[in-house]
């Protein structure tokens, strides 16, 4: 697909989904009170409610039919590693709702993110974005983990995806493109989140390895 791993440094947010792309993109100038949502979770007119804080409401986050995330076995007996995944699949969905929106802006993905993360996965939508490529296809997301902090006030999320069936497409040529031959299709993710006041997890950082999958 389009969500090539870059670095594994925890700064690299954008590593958070870079199928194919050799770059990130370069960086950007605006500071994190430039953009808005991003940390805020006030409540807002779109949302649905959330088992894990049900006085704040959640963005409605919405992916069209050409290109859908399947998530396999999001599901935990704790409640609060389920909150976890709740919001930490949500933050993915709305990167890819951004990318296909052609929104680098977007106050759903800033939503899940922290000001910090938002600079950085800002930096990602717009890898795809400034080269008008958006994301179609298939990609699943399996084997999630959640290890918690001991005062369950963070976490780590990791995850597998497989970008077999998933490739860009630039939105004036209409030319598609998957993974060079050879490349393999698995990518390891691993998301740092934190909880804000509010109750909701927001990715902090991200590390990617592709291949790094666990056999």
């Amino acid at each position: 697909m389009a969500r090539r791993a870059l670095t594994t440094t925890a700064t690299a947010f954008a590593t958070a989904a870079a199928l194919l792309l050799t770059a990130c993109g370069g960086g950007d100038d605006a500071s994190s009170d430039d953009i808005k949502g991003a940390g805020d979770n006030s409540p807002r007119p779109t949302a649905s409610k959330s088992s894990a804080a049900p006085d704040v409401k959640r963005p409605v986050i919405k992916l069209p039919g050409s290109f859908q995330l399947k998530f396999e076995n999001w599901t935990s007996s704790d409640p609060v590693e389920q909150a976890v995944l709740d919001d930490g699949k949500e933050q993915l969905r709305a990167g890819y709702e951004a990318i296909i929106e052609n929104d680098p802006d977007s106050k759903n993905r800033a939503f899940y993110d922290t000001k910090n993360g938002f600079l950085q996965s800002r930096q990602w939508i717009k890898s795809y974005t400034d080269k008008n490529l958006t994301v179609i296809g298939k990609l699943p997301v399996f084997d999630p983990k959640v290890t918690l902090s001991k005062d369950k006030a963070a976490a780590s999320l990791s995850y597998c995806t497989d970008e077999s069936k998933a490739s860009t497409r630039n939105r004036k040529t209409g030319e598609v493109k998957g993974n060079p031959a050879g490349t393999d299709p698995e990518v390891f993710y691993v998301i740092s989140m934190g909880k804000s006041p509010q109750g909701v997890w927001q990715a902090v950082s991200a590390r990617s390895e592709r291949g790094g999958c666990p056999q």
